[in-house]
């Protein structure tokens, strides 16, 4: 028997360190989070999806009483990028919160399990690493992909 250490490579970084697109990828994620109805979590989360295209798309949570009903941000954002420019791929992601007092969350926080194994699918598709910004209040989490966020993934080539 032997260990397997698995590493994952995020880069912590602030406001000033990120280049122009990534800053307004962050600000365009951070507004959607306006945009969220949470009225029973109350924890808006917005997300936004630099395509291959050029465009850019945005998606916040979108809740329902009939839990699970409701959308997260991350895959509000991708399906509607795939419904919308179907031939375009998945080049970043940027993820950002406002916790229950109103206020960007402190710390980055990740996708859920379905959200990234969702957003893999479209990494997949893209067939290339698809960069992850996870976005709190003063730093932001540069991961190289998708698949980071989920060692061990199932794919369709697994």
């Amino acid at each position: 028997m032997k260990d397997l250490d698995i590493t994952i490579p995020v880069k912590v970084a602030s406001a000033d360190d990120l280049s122009a697109s990534d800053r307004r990828l962050v600000e365009l994620a951070r507004e959607a989070t306006y945009r969220s109805y949470s009225p029973y979590s109350h924890f808006a989360v917005g997300a936004a999806i630099e395509l291959d295209n050029g465009q850019t798309v945005t998606g916040s949570n979108q809740e329902n009483v009939a839990y699970p009903s409701g959308t997260c941000a991350e895959r509000t954002a991708a399906y509607y990028a795939g419904a919308t420019y179907p031939d375009a791929r998945f080049k970043t992601i940027a993820i950002a919160a406002r916790d229950t007092d109103g206020n960007f969350v402190k710390a980055p926080i990740a996708p859920c399990g379905a959200c990234r194994q969702a957003l893999l699918e479209y990494e997949t598709l893209a067939g290339h690493n698809v960069r992850v910004i996870l976005t709190g209040a003063t730093e932001h989490y540069i991961l190289p992909s998708v698949k980071s966020l989920l060692p061990f993934a199932f794919t369709e080539f697994d």
